[in-house]
């Protein structure tokens, strides 16, 4: 598996702490257990976030990659070309 970039990491810490917070505030849990559930959950919920995420870096690169060596074989071409002598 990849390495997250920072933008995966920002939006699932952002998720864990919003999602946390959200759910102490709506469900009003004072037990240990039940604050427990709600870390566990928004922990989850997290990684989920990171993971469903789409890379854009990777998708880029690709495309950048594929640009490069479109402009490459047009170098070549131009290399190759030889101007006709005019009649």
């Amino acid at each position: 598996m990849p390495r997250p970039n920072a933008a995966q990491l920002a939006y699932g810490s952002a998720t864990v702490v919003f999602a946390t917070v959200a759910l102490l505030l709506l469900s009003r849990a004072t037990t240990g257990p039940g604050i427990a559930l709600i870390g566990v959950t928004s922990l989850l919920l997290g990684l989920l976030v990171v993971l469903t995420m789409p890379v854009a870096a990777a998708r880029r690169s690709r495309a950048h990659r594929a640009a490069a060596a479109d402009a490459a074989g047009r170098a070549e071409n131009a290399e190759i070309r030889v101007p006709a002598a005019r009649p």
